[in-house]
């Protein structure tokens, strides 16, 4: 088993995996025997050997909660299997066979210190019906704890809709993880997750967000070759400020537009049309404090008009219209757009799917990179890679951390990074900084944390 990473799957590409792998040669008992091994393996890892009951639904996930009571049960644990149903796949009315220990309805169970989930897992798609979920809640709530097998039963696989589920303290995703471990809120639900390997060959079109690889200056770098940031101030210098502290920790040379002597003093004061005109900067951020007057929306669309590659976050993405959309998708350099789910909606609608489909779909449509905030932040590509960050610490949904991410986003883009990788790159810094910081954090600490969490990459 190991941390959660690697490909994310959705129900339609898992099942396609284990196809192939059938295709192979691997028999679904084979599959099945594995991911039962796992099962046992995790339940006397943090079980400790204490009484077990599982419940076993009718398809092949209650099959895999089979095979693990039969393994438990020869390793000496006091296991028992509740049935919510008749087995029905062949494979899982052949595990079941194999179970010699104890069974009881679901209504007749007795609760037990470690329970097991293996009612249904992946590829639910309504609620579980009252007479099921009823008793099987209060089995869950009367344990110590509580494993879920693939997925909690009652979540959504492919967008973590709650659709009634069963908590879990911990959950063993077989083979790959799936959307719903990621996203909100059913990854709430899933508790700990780690990963079962059961011989499932994955893609990487859709990938959990990793740490980053970043490389050191060395002797030869200046701060020009460092990467040069440029920052368009507005309304209020402080968003700005907490941007230009972020790009200060990683560009070599920050200036800014519009905030006089505030923030820190190794920042350049420039007027707008000096910073637009300098071909050395390497990214330029407009949208953290910017306002959204006349004046605003005239430093945004000489923004558009630039030949640098651009950041837009906070007010920029508000004040963005259809106009300004097609020329972001006719800019020749890249461009990053940063928005909450509020900021989402107000600019592309309320596209279909999940928020992995959303935020693919966004990108397509304006051509750009988008970060699409949030506990369960997506980065998604133009080309349709996407990945997943989910979040370390919900401390961060406090004023002015989203202007941190808008800074470190952009220097990474400034040093050459592509977007996409400058994206994903920024915001596994930003979710590591504010897991330092700890709780109770304010955005102004952030950046004190960007040093370390860098150090960690290289």
């Amino acid at each position: 088993m190991t941390p959660i990473s690697g490909a994310i799957l959705t129900a339609a590409e898992m099942r396609r995996a284990e196809e192939e792998l059938i295709a192979s040669g691997i028999s679904v008992d084979m599959l099945m025997a594995r991911a039962g091994k796992a099962i046992a393996d995790a339940v006397s890892r943090f079980g400790g050997g204490r009484p077990t009951l599982i419940l076993c639904g009718p398809g092949n996930n209650g099959g895999d909660g089979y095979v693990a009571a039969r393994l438990l049960l020869e390793r000496g644990v006091d296991v028992c299997v509740a049935v919510a149903g008749p087995p029905k796949s062949p494979a899982a009315i052949r595990a079941a066979k194999l179970f010699t220990g104890p069974t009881s309805t679901l209504s007749e169970a007795a609760p037990a210190p470690i329970f097991v989930d293996a009612l249904f897992g992946t590829g639910l798609s309504r609620a579980i019906a009252d007479d099921v979920f009823v008793p099987a809640l209060a089995l869950a709530k009367a344990a110590d704890f509580v494993i879920a097998v693939d997925l909690p039963s009652g979540v959504s696989t492919d967008d973590g809709k709650d659709l009634g589920a069963l908590p879990a303290d911990l959950t063993i995703a077989l083979g790959s993880v799936k959307p719903a471990h990621l996203l909100e809120p059913a990854a709430q639900i899933c508790g700990h997750i780690i990963i079962a390997d059961i011989g499932i060959a994955t893609g990487d079109a859709t990938k959990v967000a990793a740490r980053p690889k970043l490389t050191a200056p060395s002797a030869s770098d200046h701060k020009y070759s460092r990467g040069m940031v440029g920052i368009v101030g507005g309304a209020m210098p402080g968003a700005a400020i907490l941007a230009a502290e972020a790009a200060s920790r990683i560009a070599g040379y920050v200036v800014v537009t519009g905030l006089e002597h505030s923030g820190p003093s190794a920042l350049v004061r420039r007027e707008w049309v000096d910073i637009a005109a300098d071909q050395r900067i390497g990214a330029l951020l407009i949208g953290p404090g910017l306002g959204r007057s006349t004046a605003a929306i005239k430093s945004l669309e000489r923004a558009l008009e630039t030949v640098h590659p651009l950041v837009l976050d906070g007010d920029a993405l508000s004040l963005l219209d259809a106009k300004m959309i097609a020329k972001i998708r006719t800019r020749t350099m890249p461009t990053i757009l940063t928005p909450h789910s509020g900021e989402f909606s107000r600019v592309f609608g309320g596209l279909a799917g999940s928020k992995i489909e959303a935020a693919r779909s966004a990108a397509r449509a304006c051509a750009a990179t988008i970060i699409f905030k949030g506990a369960d932040t997506v980065i998604a590509a133009p080309d349709g890679r996407a990945s997943v960050m989910r979040a370390t610490s919900h401390w961060l949904a406090s004023a002015g951390t989203g202007d941190v991410l808008a800074g470190i986003v952009a220097g990474l883009l400034s040093t050459g990074m592509g977007p996409y990788g400058a994206s994903e790159a920024a915001v596994w810094l930003h979710s590591d900084c504010a897991r330092r910081a700890g709780v109770a954090l304010i955005a102004d600490e952030l950046a004190t944390y960007l040093p370390a969490a860098i150090e960690s990459c290289l």
